[in-house]
């Protein structure tokens, strides 16, 4: 087993992305790829699988962090069930085949399309750009359609999910809030479809690796979900007592700030 620092350590950032996750919907794994992919890095991984092993375990972690989000934010009334229902296929479809096919891209490239799609979501926010809101009824085949989308950029980035799910139902005219809560429910179907491809995908590629099991390293994976679980619950009741211009704010300085430490550790 790692040492117990590398343990803390695991603990104390899944207690932060935990409770970003259910503030902001995001599901935490936009901030743990980054943070993750430096600490293998230093624990002596190759840095051919770093950047894969921290998709996939923050995929992972994915799992336990929206379960206890969509909890929360559910006990509030904020999420729409019938939009969630009819994105799920698509999305599960889109991050179950993007974290396969992750697997035989050039890491560099994966971790330079995270950090420009995160500077994108930053810039978007700053200058306050936002689509004309749709007049167009919501279809099932426009839902089916948004989540092959979401669930493609998920796979990639571990971060997309709430940000794309965020974007698509304000323009189809849903205050913040309610799109937050609906994100955070979408983000569990990400996270089980992501997991599955990255566990198929690195499963010979990692297979003489300890503590592995396809791209998930199980020790982060638990340490992290354990916290996770916990601080998630405290992150989604903040959102119904903070503002939506500081809700909006937070979104896009964290955004920048991992676009730049992604960044630096590809540098």
């Amino acid at each position: 087993m790692p040492d117990i620092e590398w343990i803390v350590l695991y603990m104390a950032l899944g207690a932060i992305t935990g409770f970003m996750a259910g503030l902001l919907g995001l599901g935490g794994g936009g901030m743990l790829v980054p943070l993750l992919t430096s600490i293998f890095t230093m624990q002596g991984m190759s840095a051919d699988t770093a950047v894969h092993l921290a998709l996939g375990t923050s995929l992972a972690c994915m799992i336990t962090s929206s379960t206890a989000s969509i909890h929360a934010h559910a006990s509030q009334g904020a999420i729409m069930w019938r939009a969630a229902g009819g994105m799920i296929p698509g999305i599960a479809a889109g991050a179950l085949l993007a974290a396969y096919a992750a697997a035989k891209l050039n890491p560099a490239h994966i971790a330079l399309f995270f950090a420009l799609f995160m500077a994108l979501v930053a810039l978007q926010i700053f200058v306050n750009w936002q689509p004309e809101p749709s007049k167009k009824p919501v279809t099932l085949r426009g839902l089916l359609a948004a989540g092959v989308g979401i669930g493609s950029v998920s796979a990639l980035t571990a971060a997309g999910g709430g940000f794309l799910t965020v974007a698509y139902l304000s323009y189809k005219n849903s205050d913040i809030k309610t799109a937050i809560g609906t994100s955070a429910a979408i983000g569990f179907p990400i996270a089980i479809a992501g997991t599955a491809g990255y566990v198929i995908s690195g499963w010979t590629i990692t297979s003489s690796d300890p503590y592995t099991l396809g791209f998930v390293y199980i020790p982060a994976f638990l340490a992290i979900s354990i916290a996770s679980a916990v601080s998630a619950h405290y992150g989604a009741r903040w959102t119904h007592r903070l503002p939506e211009a500081f809700l909006k704010k937070a979104l896009a300085i964290i955004s920048l700030l991992l676009s730049i430490k992604m960044l630096v550790t590809l540098i």
